[in-house]
């Protein structure tokens, strides 16, 4: 489709050469204007002449309906834009092609872009005015005055409506139509130039298909009343227009000034380095100082400052002349009159003379913007195409607008909230609100467990050079990383694979152990048990000694305990805030996520509170020893009493306790005798072993030989370590459990109970003012819905330009 579109654009090729921007705006019978030359009735003026064909006047027809739809905001649309410095003929020159009048006396020049859109109809010539102004950053263009029908009404027209731009604060005060009918417009400006611009909209039957700008005239230097400012703004202003690749610049340079001195050709050029989209105008060639035609010749020639388009020279008429009524036949004779008897320029070569004179001017800039049609229209669908795609993605990718019936809305979100906090609270995978917390409850069990007391079987004065290794039967349990990483606060250094495989408790007697401060002693064990006994019987002692080293370790656990019932309580707050931004942050304008959060943060600690009275209690529970599991407290003591008495034995006895440790017995079935051999008598351990066989005591262990050691009257303070160690391992673990159950319980699965009444309640939207809460709360965010608007707007005019291209086979 689109070859074809391009082929058809080349068959019009030869007729688009014809036209230029512009037409005569004037309609049949009008008496000329005393400001505007006139044209004869049977002659058409540039891209109004009518000898254009049906198919050029198609395709111009196209692009000023493009322009209407306002796409030029978003796509780049053929246009000619007209710079120069100030007074250098950019207004002459646009009347002397199309006939508008622009205001251009002294003072008055062009203080804000003027854009020009001509259509051609066969009703009555009329003409409508709009300003685009900014009030507040907010961009709109509204009508200015009725629509007009009389042609000598434009200027004055065009004055006012610069006047109403030019006065932002007045017009806020007093609206658009005090500059209608004001009479002091002009004066006391309070700005001096402004990127709002006045845009009109002109039809008739002899009037052109195209869209043009008449841009401010670049400022060389600061007036009195001048703003520095000023300078940038109009360079600001024009850099807009001409850095499009598809704007035609018309640079126009006037004679009578030196041509570095005019900026204009300067912007040209870093713009359009090339030269490729910009045609040079020289003006006022009847004011060239004597002696100087050869510079300007030069120019024309392409000679200096050459550009592929080259460099027309144009003489338009004087002021005196315009008021006098000059119509624009006499003004296209008064220029060939001009070129004709001036020496300089009469002199010239004939293939120069074809860039002297408007009309010359008018046919290159007819054949530049028909090449130029041509070439971006196809280019044009692309862009057209693909903008309204990514814009309906945009929009598509908004929050939904708001509800007509936001009571139900809400209701909705509510409801998916709730659930989606239900799914959090029963466990999603990867990243959840349960692999949030586990952390804080991982560092709960170490911070119990390193509780644990640290009972020493020997006396306080040896801390400096014996120490009690860690019990092994406890890597079972605990786990080889978890064993490992037990600190001094345990039942001693630790052990590592490197220096001890087997992991054999044994006591430690070298003379730089540093001792623990938290370690207990026997000695103080058996001080604090001969302290307690009241009326027991000689060799019995109260349990009020293992109730109070229990007491100690139990208050160490308020701490840990409260500081996971706070770590849960913020990572829980955190996820629940993140699940209200999901559901509730993009809808209305904050509001509902607001109100939801105070409510959510209010639910939650209550939540919290009970979660610590749950902890407190399990806390004071904890005060009075108690455990129905008989089976692990007894043998947990078993192992702790043998793991304390083996290490205080061997330290009174080592030549007994290291041959039971190294004792390896040999099973006799694995030993072969040869009848009649000897057999070697046991020794050492064996022998005892075996005399007890003889004896007629069987299934006697090596380990229990250390009893025959003598007690030495520390026992019951052994046996007093035994039961607090082994009853703090049954109520570590219980405690462990029972904890993270208990905040799980009232924190975590509490904050998704009854949720749903909390928050109903809360916003009341179940109250007779359920209606009214809920429109307040559906108001969307102002700056989704600026951007909701901006999208639709930019849709619109998107798939209007659409249809427009539709109409001629695109």
């Amino acid at each position: 489709m689109r070859d074809l579109a391009y082929k058809y654009l080349r068959t019009l090729l030869p007729s688009l050469r014809l036209f230029l921007s512009i037409a005569s705006i004037m309609a049949p019978g009008e008496k000329p204007s005393p400001t505007a030359p006139s044209a004869p009735p049977t002659q058409g003026i540039g891209l109004s002449n009518p000898t254009l064909s049906q198919s050029s006047r198609q395709m111009l027809d196209l692009v000023n309906r493009l322009h209407s739809t306002g796409v030029q905001v978003d796509i780049d649309l053929p246009q000619i834009a007209v710079i120069g410095s100030q007074s250098a003929g950019k207004s002459s020159l646009i009347e002397s092609i199309s006939g508008i009048t622009l205001p251009r006396a002294a003072g008055t020049c062009t203080r804000c872009p003027t854009e020009v859109r001509l259509s051609h109809t066969t009703e009555p010539w009329k003409c409508i005015v709009s300003i685009r102004i900014d009030d507040n950053g907010k961009v709109r263009t509204e009508k200015f005055g009725d629509t007009i029908t009389r042609k000598a009404d434009v200027e004055e027209r065009i004055k006012r409506a610069q006047w109403a731009i030019l006065n932002p604060t007045l017009r806020t005060a007093h609206g658009v139509r005090h500059f209608l009918t004001g009479d002091d417009h002009g004066v006391n400006l309070e700005l001096s130039f402004s990127s709002c611009f006045v845009s009109l909209q002109i039809s008739g039957p002899d009037v052109a298909d195209l869209s043009f700008c008449d841009l401010p005239g670049l400022i060389a230097g600061v007036g009195m009343t001048g703003n520095r400012s000023d300078i940038d703004l109009v360079k600001g202003l024009v850099a807009t227009y001409i850095k499009r690749p598809s704007c035609i610049i018309l640079l126009t340079v006037a004679c009578e000034t030196d041509f570095q001195n005019q900026g204009a050709q300067e912007m040209a050029k870093q713009y359009d380095p090339e030269g490729k989209r910009t045609v040079g105008v020289l003006t006022k060639p009847d004011r060239i100082p004597t002696g100087e035609e050869p510079n300007w010749i030069s120019i024309l020639r392409n000679e200096k400052e050459p550009l592929e388009n080259g460099w027309y020279c144009v003489k338009q008429p004087s002021s005196s002349q315009i008021n006098a009524g000059m119509t624009w036949d006499d003004a296209r004779k008064s220029e060939q009159e001009f070129f004709d008897s001036a020496a300089a320029w009469s002199e010239l070569d004939s293939i120069y003379k074809k860039y002297l004179r408007t009309g010359n001017l008018v046919e290159r800039l007819s054949s530049i913007l028909s090449d130029l049609i041509a070439k971006r229209l196809p280019e044009i669908q692309d862009e057209i195409e693909k903008t309204i795609i990514a814009t309906r993605d945009a929009i598509q990718n908004l929050p939904k607008p708001p509800s007509s019936d936001p009571r139900n809305e809400i209701a909705g979100l509510l409801h998916d909230f709730t659930r989606d906090l239900a799914r959090h609270v029963e466990g999603v995978p990867e990243d959840g609100l349960l692999q949030a917390v586990r952390p804080a409850q991982e560092k709960f069990r170490r911070d119990i467990r390193i509780t644990a007391p640290d009972f020493q079987p020997f006396e306080k004065r040896h801390a400096k050079r014996k120490k009690l290794e860690k019990p092994t039967f406890l890597l079972s349990e605990e786990g080889h990383e978890d064993f490992l990483h037990i600190t001094d606060d345990d039942d001693g250094d630790m052990i590592s694979k490197d220096e001890d495989n087997s992991f054999r408790s044994k006591a430690s007697l070298t003379p730089d152990v540093i001792p623990n401060p938290d370690s207990i002693y026997i000695d103080e064990v058996m001080q604090r048990a001969n302290d307690a006994r009241t009326r027991e019987l000689p060799g019995s002692y109260p349990f009020v000694v293992q109730e109070t080293f229990i007491k100690g370790i139990v208050t160490k656990w308020h701490v840990p305990a409260h500081f996971l019932c706070r770590a849960v309580f913020y990572t829980l707050g955190e996820h629940v805030r993140k699940l209200i931004n999901v559901h509730f942050g993009a809808f209305g304008q904050g509001q509902l996520a607001q109100r939801v959060k105070v409510l959510l943060q209010d639910h939650l600690n209550k939540c919290m509170e009970r979660a610590e009275t749950s902890v407190d209690w399990l806390l004071k529970l904890e005060d009075q020893p108690f455990s129905l599991n008989t089976h692990y407290l007894m043998d947990y003591k078993e192992k702790f009493l043998r793991h304390y008495r083996s290490a205080r034995e061997k330290d009174r006895n080592p030549i007994l306790m290291t041959a039971i440790e190294e004792y390896t017995p040999t099973p006799s079935s694995a030993v072969h005798h040869p009848r009649g051999s000897l057999q070697p008598s046991p020794t050492g351990i064996a022998k005892v072993l075996s005399s007890l066989v003889e004896m007629g005591i069987f299934g006697v262990k090596p380990e229990a030989l250390a009893m025959l050691i003598e007690p030495d009257g520390m026992e019951p303070a052994l046996i007093i370590m035994a039961d607090v160690r082994a009853y703090f391992q049954v109520a570590y673990k219980r405690f462990t459990d029972n904890i993270p159950r208990a905040i799980d319980h009232e924190l975590i699965r509490g904050v998704e109970r009854n949720v749903l009444i909390a928050l109903n309640t809360g916003l009341g939207i179940n109250s007779d003012n359920g209606d009214r809460i809920c429109k307040e709360l559906s108001q969307e965010n102002a700056s989704i819905a600026n951007r909701r608007e901006e999208l639709t707007k930019k849709l619109e005019r998107m798939q209007s330009a659409s249809q427009q291209l539709l109409q001629i086979g695109f």
